[in-house]
């Protein structure tokens, strides 16, 4: 199994910023891409931003929010700038790719949540 960890996730005031990290371990083989996701209450979980063949990003975080990935890390980094109180909510690291374990499976893996809070 691929298990993932979310970190970075706090209250910060309008304008501020936040780095979410996310880190993947267990039976990875290769990973296709990594991305990240937000959910309020309320709402379907939606797409922020994903880095796989291409980088694609929400139309509310372009120009303000930057993916990235280290892969001899297995890690995924969101950098978050002029943050503003809609961009509030649990942000979950989705990470998709090839587990072997015995044999080679297609993996589509979530973490757990991180709490971003714009407010001041």
């Amino acid at each position: 199994q691929v298990h993932l960890v979310e970190s970075g996730g706090g209250l910060v005031q309008p304008g501020g910023s936040l780095r979410l990290s996310c880190k993947a371990s267990g039976s990875i083989f290769s990973i296709h891409a990594m991305g990240w996701y937000r959910q309020t209450p309320g709402k379907q979980r939606e797409l922020v931003a994903d880095s796989g063949s291409s980088t694609i990003y929400a139309d509310s975080v372009k120009g303000r929010f930057t993916i990235s990935r280290d892969d001899t890390k297995n890690t995924a980094y969101l950098q978050m700038n002029n943050l503003k109180p809609e961009d509030t909510g649990v942000y979950y690291c989705n990470v998709r790719g090839i587990q072997h374990n015995g044999r080679y499976t297609d993996y589509d893996s979530w973490g757990q949540g991180t709490q971003v809070t714009v407010s001041s």
